[in-house]
């Protein structure tokens, strides 16, 4: 039978938001998936006074690999930037935005062992 639990992103420490300083790829480690299966559950936070766009590479960086999405000015809170989409195989998530240092990523796994 299948077990499931919650994981921090393998990225960050101890749960923290993680900064995303890259502006190209290959993009900031943001999680790196378990041999099972991680859902994967990614919110961006913005605190540049402009919107940004982000490059999430959810494992690769062939443009069927990609999710590209803007993230409103603050105080927009919390964007749901990958809703839950399942990850295996030790594959990694990075994450790149149009400008260095103002977009933070938090979330979780859930794991499916």
């Amino acid at each position: 039978m299948a077990t499931f639990s919650k994981v921090k992103l393998s990225g960050g420490t101890n749960g923290l938001p993680i900064n995303v300083v890259a502006i190209a790829t290959a993009g900031t480690l943001i999680h790196t998936a378990d041999t099972g299966t991680d859902n994967m559950w990614l919110y961006a936070t913005n605190s540049h006074t402009a919107a940004v766009v982000v490059t999430v590479e959810f494992g690769g960086v062939a443009a069927k690999d990609l999710i590209i999405q803007s993230i409103p000015v603050k105080p927009s809170g919390l964007v749901l930037i990958v809703p839950g989409l399942p990850l295996s195989g030790s594959v990694e998530v990075r994450v790149f935005a149009a400008t260095a240092d103002v977009i933070s990523i938090s979330g979780y796994a859930d794991r499916i062992a």
